[in-house]
């Protein structure tokens, strides 16, 4: 939201007033307090009808600094976020006659006293950024107030995240307003808005709302990110890394870190699609047809039409075409060994059996008159189940319990973004300040019901939305794409902007979502969904089993060469089910350290500019490097940071430090592994939860000097591990010391 029309006026009907000087600063046990009036005072006489906005400083965490700017402390306070990891005495507090300073750890927060306003941060001898003069801000407009901070940004300064976004990865020069919204992939809207950004400058900022807050980045003033919330107060932390990744795990420390994913989710999942017509039949056949062409899948997802048309959700299988659900599900586990996902969302349609019990008991929305709030887009007549109220909460998960007895191992929680501000909360809350925070309790509730059902480790989403602590209900998917190799890459950018906001795990709809994909964008996208930490076939009007696209639609003649759909989808699953030890090792950092499973290069690589804008690639884990093909010829750019890299499929040796144009089939893709990688594979191709111990295989990759070690730890779906400690001998040989007592063996690859 901007305020000013350039830099010496406001926007018309817009009235400004600034934080002029710290006019005293007072310290607590933990705090720094300071009074900051509109204008810098002379005379007694200026302290009289003159707003002030005071300032307090803390920290929840080292290395964290919080920044409370409050006009009128006596309004409503705004929600903020679960902050899971504060613990107190984590600040240091002096004065002196200069002004007053807050250290948490290595991060120093310096307030100097008297005019003009000025709020450093800084870390280990240099500057992070600062907040200045006309940075602090209250305005007033349209008889609506507003609070805004405005932090420098430095030369070169580059800065990433604030949720999934689907434009430039980079956001400087855009405005982003946090609002969540279904508005697809190729719009500004967002599913997931996350008010945080991280900078390539050793820092990042969590706006502390659950409301709407509007980022202006060096966009309303180029030297500046602005950030700005209405009402009377806005709270930010100032978060130190210093490179991206210390960052995300200082971040994630804070709010939550992602939960464990169990090893079968990372296999390949079918879906019935969304508008297709399906039933029991319908998924014997595809399940049938791809055990026929050796594809090897994880877990089949039935979407909305699980229930009846109309009735959403009523939690029932429609027994028209799912007459004998439990016994469908018994199969699907007993004799397919698959596992199961049916969709859901937090909304009773009105013809829902569901309805008229919830509207009487008070479990829905509200209007101030007291009338249950509804209306007919997406289900007829649907109202809004309240999850402020503990007992509508509790009703919500006794349906999805039913469900996991019946058989059901994971849930895709659709929706959760269109939520109303007309509303009335059971617990009183602000619905403006609900309207990102709805989709947390939402799937809140639902991951509770699998660990109460499943066990930690085993609980499993499939969501949409999210905000600030959804990073912690793994995991989420890019929303509604369509079926083209544009949608496909705006996908991965969403992807890589939501990794550098701290969330681990992340997918998409294989093929995009909306239209069909010709054959090429759906051999690519396969490629790209199968190097994904989750991979998902699923469309909306036509079905995503990988033969409908070997079938000419003119001849009728069949692909059945290895570059056919599916034979990459068979290349790509075995591929990624061999990785499984790698990959799985990978989840659990992302569970451990906040470190993201696909990780931009920009987190990966902060030393080098070069990377600094990639957004058409992205590392693997630690050490593979997936480059997706968004060309119909096959043509791809691929800039490899410096050091040595090696080709997956041929293990030929190149030099990084550029850009590179390659030409490939539909079978590979640009992948190469890092400078002296070891890289654990598996020996199964079949399935991704099995003994990653027994007879693995450790690649060693060039780069690996005399003398120079690499550590790896191999853990298996049950807990097992093993150490393998690999140091390069001087006649070029690895040396290998492991706590194995499974088989194992070395490969040395390349030059």
């Amino acid at each position: 939201m901007k305020f000013t029309d350039g830099f010496w006026r406001p926007l018309p009907g817009v009235e400004m007033l600034y934080a002029r000087e710290a006019y005293d600063v007072e310290a607590t046990e933990d705090t720094l307090v300071v009074t900051a009036p509109t204008k810098v005072i002379e005379s007694r006489g200026d302290t009289l009808n003159r707003p002030t906005l005071t300032v307090t400083l803390s920290s929840p965490l080292e290395g964290v600094i919080g920044v409370r700017i409050e006009h009128l402390r006596g309004a409503r306070k705004p929600r903020g976020f679960d902050l899971l990891g504060a613990e107190e005495g984590a600040a240091e507090v002096s004065t002196s006659e200069a002004g007053g300073v807050l250290r948490s750890g290595p991060l120093q927060a310096t307030v100097t006293a008297g005019a003009p306003w000025e709020l450093r941060f800084e870390a280990e001898g240099r500057v992070l950024t600062r907040s200045g003069e006309r940075s602090v801000g209250y305005a007033v407009t349209a008889g609506e107030t507003y609070v805004h901070e405005q932090l420098a940004l430095g030369v070169g300064e580059l800065v990433y995240g604030l949720g999934e976004r689907f434009g430039p990865l980079v956001k400087n020069g855009q405005t982003v307003d946090v609002w969540n919204a279904d508005g697809g992939t190729s719009s500004d809207l967002a599913y997931k808005n996350v008010p945080f950004y991280l900078t390539n400058r050793g820092y990042g900022v969590l706006v502390n709302h659950t409301g709407k807050v509007s980022f202006e980045v060096g966009s309303e003033s180029v030297e500046q990110v602005q950030f700005s919330v209405p009402g009377e107060s806005l709270d930010y932390f100032i978060i130190y890394g210093p490179t991206p990744a210390e960052i995300l795990e200082r971040y994630t420390a804070l709010v939550g870190r992602p939960a464990q994913v169990p090893a079968w989710s990372y296999g390949l999942w079918l879906s019935t699609s969304f508008t297709t017509d399906y039933d029991e039949d319908t998924v014997t056949g595809f399940l049938d047809a791809m055990a026929k062409r050796r594809l090897p899948l994880s877990v089949f997802h039935f979407d909305c039409f699980w229930m009846r048309e109309f009735n959403w959700c009523d939690f029932e299988w429609d027994p028209r075409t799912f007459p004998d659900p439990e016994g469908m599900l018994d199969r699907l586990h007993t004799e397919r060994d698959l596992r199961v996902c049916v969709w859901i969302n937090p909304y009773i349609a009105q013809r829902s059996p569901l309805f008229d019990e919830a509207a009487g008991l008070g479990y829905l929305l509200r209007k101030p008159c007291g009338e249950v709030w509804q209306w007919d887009m997406w289900q007829a007549g649907m109202g809004l189940v309240d999850f402020t109220n503990p007992d509508a909460t509790e009703w919500f998960k006794s349906k999805l319990r039913r469900l996991v007895g019946q058989g059901v191992d994971c849930f895709k929680t659709d929706f959760g973004e269109r939520i109303p501000t007309d509303v009335v909360y059971h617990d009183g809350s602000d619905p403006v300040q609900m309207h990102n925070w709805y989709t947390q309790l939402y799937n809140q509730a639902v991951h509770d019901v699998l660990v109460e059902r499943r066990g930690e480790g085993e609980a499993l989403l499939f969501a949409r939305s999210a905000t600030v602590g959804g990073q912690r209900l793994p995991v989420h998917w890019g929303g509604d794409s369509t079926s083209t190799y544009e949608s496909m890459a705006e996908t991965l950018r969403g992807g890589l902007s939501l990794a550098m906001s701290g969330f681990g795990f992340w997918s998409h709809d294989i093929g995009g979502f909306e239209g069909t994909p010709d054959a090429g964008v759906f051999k690519r996208w396969t490629a790209f969904g199968l190097l994904s930490s989750h991979s998902r076939l699923h469309g909306s009007g036509s079905y995503r089993v990988p033969w409908t696209f070997d079938e000419d639609p003119v001849t009728g003649t069949v692909d059945e060469s290895p570059q056919s759909a599916v034979a990459v989808t068979r290349r790509f699953t075995g591929l990624k089910l061999s990785l499984m030890p790698y990959l799985y090792a990978a989840g659990l950092a992302a569970s451990l350290r906040g470190v993201p499973m696909m990780r931009p290069l920009a987190l990966a690589f902060p030393d080098d500019p070069g990377a600094a804008y990639v957004d058409r690639e992205y590392l693997l884990g630690p050490d593979l490097l997936v480059a997706p093909v968004f060309s119909p010829d096959g043509s791809v750019d691929v800039y490899l940071p410096p050091g040595r890299w090696t080709d997956w499929w041929t293990g030929r040796v190149v030099e990084g430090g550029g850009w590179r144009r390659e030409q490939h089939d539909f079978d590979t893709l640009p992948l190469y592994v890092r400078s002296g990688a070891v890289v654990p594979v598996g020996t199964r191709t079949d399935r991704p939860d099995y003994d990653y111990l027994d007879g693995l295989e450790l690649r060693v990759f060039p780069g690996l000097e005399a003398g120079e070690r690499r550590v790896v730890e191999v853990v298996t779906p049950d807990g097992a591990s093993a150490t393998y400690e690999v140091v390069m001998g001087t006649d070029g040989h690895p040396e290998v010391t492991t706590s194995a007592t499974a088989p194992w063996r070395v490969e040395t690859v390349g030059e």
